[in-house]
């Protein structure tokens, strides 16, 4: 994500100098970075629920479908997903416009 967003200084330089607030930009960067993890979550998901016949024989203690471990480990990706888009969008906001419009 941080380098989705210094690819795009110039695309954010334009948006504050048009008048974006901090907030629409912090939200326009966290809405797609969310998106990206939201898919990676689901799909993960999908591909973990299809590989528990393979690994029931490998898991000893815990079962396939465990619903703990099928909750708690999405949450933990959300939550990291959501820091690792919330940083850089915090840092987009503080870019000059007269600088990032300057930059080719």
């Amino acid at each position: 994500m941080s380098y989705l967003v210094t690819q795009s200084t110039h695309d954010i330089g334009v948006l504050v100098a048009l008048g974006a607030r901090p907030s629409n930009i912090i939200g326009l960067v966290v809405r797609q970075g969310m998106e990206l993890a939201g898919i990676g979550i689901v799909v993960g998901l999908i591909g973990a629920v299809a590989l528990t016949r393979v690994m029931a024989s490998l898991l000893f203690g815990v079962s396939t479908t465990d619903a703990a471990t099928f909750g708690v480990v999405p949450a933990l990706l959300t939550g990291v997903a959501f820091a690792a888009t919330v940083i850089p969008a915090w840092r987009a906001t503080s870019v000059d416009p007269m600088v990032a419009l300057r930059e080719e």
